[in-house]
């Protein structure tokens, strides 16, 4: 009987890799190996494989058709490796080992300094390692295994993930008195000067969550879209360049001391957003999800 010749995971984790950041030098640091290293270990699968899977020339790194579809199986592969330790650790403590978080832009840096000296207190052996990207990019990251759950704002189409619901947010009108002479108690749509509204670029889910609240279509054509972060949205419009909308989580985190602007909720029929906690559907650890998700409710 022939022998066969199966590629290592190592091998594959290469190609993954390559096909991720499409440069080897930065694939090979991605591994934590020498360029020279990962360009061997891929040289050592095509010839097992007795395929081209990268045609390689000084500038460009290329893959072909067939390496298109080996790469996307070696993904595939890689993860369901990874979920034979994710069984181990499940069979174990709760929350103990190594998971791997994404958490968008517009929550990270209000939520994480409240629940990350809880985690670390009371599950000690669980080590976290987190990510900050926005909503299509964690997504992504999640199901091609870069990342274990993600920490987002609903409605967002994530794919086929599981989900556990923590909290609501409200979304509130962030203005200059003089924007809003009448200071009224909530804000409805039709108060928002769409000329002046500064909101976040497309990308950032929270945006999508705002325009649909405020169910006006010129808003959406009329806004000014930034690249940044809510924190510079507010020095904006603390140097009265706008208005703009925050999630409740933010004020809360005292994104407005120090400034003169002043937030009212929205008054509309939607206006909040739901803060979840997503992972792969059948996870084998889908009981520390579960769990996380729990603490994470409880500590915001």
């Amino acid at each position: 009987m022939a022998q066969t010749y199966l590629p290592t995971l190592k091998q594959l984790q290469y190609l993954v890799a390559l096909r991720d950041h499409g440069h080897f030098g930065r694939a090979a640091e991605a591994c934590f190996v020498t360029q020279s290293t990962l360009s061997a270990g891929l040289r050592e699968l095509e010839t097992l494989i007795g395929v081209v899977l990268v045609e390689r020339t000084r500038r460009v790194v290329r893959f072909t058709p067939l390496g298109e579809r080996i790469a996307e199986k070696a993904r595939r592969v890689l993860r369901e490796a990874e979920e034979l330790g994710d069984l181990a650790r499940a069979a174990g403590r709760p929350l103990s080992g190594e998971m791997r978080m994404s958490v968008i832009p517009t929550i990270a840096p209000f939520m994480l300094p409240r629940i990350l000296p809880r985690l670390r207190r009371d599950y000690p052996d669980l080590k976290l390692f987190l990510r900050e990207e926005p909503s299509g990019a964690a997504c992504e990251g999640l199901h091609n295994g870069r990342t274990d759950c993600v920490l987002l704002a609903l409605p967002y189409a994530c794919g086929e993930v599981a989900s556990q619901v923590l909290f609501d947010d409200r979304l509130f009108v962030a203005f200059q008195p003089q924007d809003m002479p009448s200071d009224p108690p909530r804000v409805s749509a039709d108060l928002i000067d769409e000329t002046r509204l500064l909101l976040l670029e497309d990308g950032h889910c929270l945006k999508d969550h705002a325009l649909g609240a405020c169910n006006r279509p010129e808003l959406r054509a009329e806004a000014t879209m930034l690249g940044t972060s809510l924190h510079t949205i507010v020095q904006m419009v603390d140097n009265g360049l706008g208005m703009t909308m925050l999630p409740e989580m933010a004020i809360d985190a005292g994104i407005l001391e120090h400034t003169g602007i002043v937030a009212r909720p929205l008054d509309a029929d939607n206006a909040v957003r739901r803060i979840a906690l997503v992972w792969r559907r059948a996870s084998p650890r889908e009981r520390d999800f579960q769990l996380l998700a729990d603490v994470l409710a409880e500590a915001h």
